[in-house]
């Protein structure tokens, strides 16, 4: 079997995390690292002697057994150097935000088009397989109509400088609703507050209105004691709750509902709602590393000219719904509409 040819830009927490799973995988050959930080690089020939090093991009995009990057740098970096890797006929597995403006991620799908190459961004929860748990509820219509979604992605840290706390944790919890959804909000609206350093946005709320009347609602913060990694679907017939940080209960299924009875109340004539009650259920979830899922799906989609689950199409939908929230923020939270 031939080994996919990899390289990956940028050493740093989710670049080394790549470098391990590249390293590993029997269907792939990472020839390359690149990093500006020598002793990044340093510590990547400590556990990988056999793989080549460099502070510039210029040998990876020349070298022609390379067919496939990894892009982790920081994202205001991400444009120009996917640019140059589309540019240069390499496949590109670019982390989220895919960049840090609609226009310039619009340009990384039409050149990923004209020179057929798979342009995929990192949105990982797509590939988490308690998330695609939860999709599978919402597909066999055991939750009923979803009424609204709400997340909660906080910790104490680590803190960044390159992006606020919503651009860095946000679009995590944008590609989750979006894909349980199959849709993308209508309007935003967005406030943010500047506590830590007042250089950015330290914690942030955001709600999504979809147009099927769903809503979503995300809470960001990397100034907060407690570390949360929650999504919750409310249904009309049932509630499903991922808790990433569970080590044994992903996925909660509570069969509880709220419903209209058939009888009115004779002073007021307003119906009543009977509260359903019901089991908790934790369903059995594959141990299964998101990211390989994701580096499996990049290089089927790949060899096979499939269109990924995250393509540079969704990841544009991400940067442009992070676009809005930046306008929203700005205007203390004033609704923002979003076209497609």
């Amino acid at each position: 079997m031939k080994k996919e040819g990899f390289a990956v830009i940028g050493g740093g927490y989710w670049g080394s995390n790549y470098i391990r799973l590249l390293s590993q995988m029997p269907e792939t050959e990472l020839y390359a690292v690149c990093d500006k930080a020598q002793d990044r690089l340093n510590a990547v020939h400590r556990r990988f002697p056999e793989v080549s090093l460099h502070q510039d991009i210029d040998p990876i995009l020349e070298r022609e057994e390379i067919e496939a990057v990894v892009v982790c740098t920081n994202p205001a970096s991400h444009f120009e150097i996917t640019k140059q890797l589309l540019e240069a006929g390499k496949h590109v597995l670019v982390e989220k935000p895919m960049t840090l403006t609609v226009e310039s991620s619009a340009e990384l799908v039409e050149i990923a088009k004209e020179k057929g190459l798979t342009l995929m961004v990192g949105h990982i929860f797509l590939y988490h397989s308690a998330i695609e748990k939860v999709k599978s509820y919402i597909l066999n219509g055991d939750l009923g109509e979803v009424h609204y979604l709400y997340s909660q992605r906080t910790n104490l840290g680590p803190i960044r400088e390159d992006v606020n706390a919503l651009w860095d944790l946000a679009p995590h919890d944008i590609s989750i609703f979006n894909y349980l959804l199959d849709s993308n909000p209508v309007w935003v609206n967005a406030v943010g507050t500047k506590f830590l350093r007042g250089q950015v946005e330290d914690a942030g709320f955001i709600v999504l209105g979809y147009e099927n009347g769903a809503l979503g609602n995300i809470h960001v913060s990397w100034a907060n004691p407690h570390k949360v990694r929650e999504v919750v679907v409310v249904g009309s017939k049932q509630r499903i709750c991922f808790n990433d940080t569970s080590p044994d209960e992903k996925v909660r299924v509570f069969e509880k509902g709220v419903a209209a009875s058939a009888t009115a109340y004779s002073d007021y004539g307003e119906y009543q709602l009977l509260i359903r009650d019901g089991d908790v259920i934790s369903p059995k979830i594959p141990v299964v590393e998101p990211l390989k899922n994701e580096v499996k799906h990049f290089i089927q989609c790949k060899q096979n000219g499939e269109r990924p689950r995250s393509d540079g199409v969704n990841g544009l939908v991400v940067v442009k719904v992070m676009e809005a929230v930046n306008e929203s923020v700005r205007n203390n939270g004033t609704p923002v509409q979003l076209k497609y």
